[in-house]
């Protein structure tokens, strides 16, 4: 990111997959029935990063998703389903 005054800028838009790929993960929570603050616990996860994931406006490193399956307790390619 770009830093112009205060403001950050990105240098790049996220791709359309990554915020279908937090409205997954959010999906999935809310089948479960989860706590936010819960699967960001079990997943070693600061809250606010989890919802910057779930609202797809930061990327994630696969150890991340590995985490955030293992909390979930889906296999990972769940956490794929719908996605193109």
């Amino acid at each position: 990111m770009e830093n112009k005054g205060n403001t950050r800028v990105r240098k790049s838009e996220i791709p359309s997959e990554v915020v279908d790929f937090g409205i997954r993960i959010s999906e999935i929570i809310k089948e479960k029935g989860l706590k936010l603050r819960h699967v960001a616990h079990d997943s070693d996860l600061d809250v606010e990063n989890l919802r910057k994931y779930i609202k797809g406006k930061q990327e994630m490193k696969i150890s991340t998703m590995l985490k955030i399956a293992r909390a979930l307790e889906v296999e990972i390619g769940e956490l794929f389903e719908g996605i193109r």
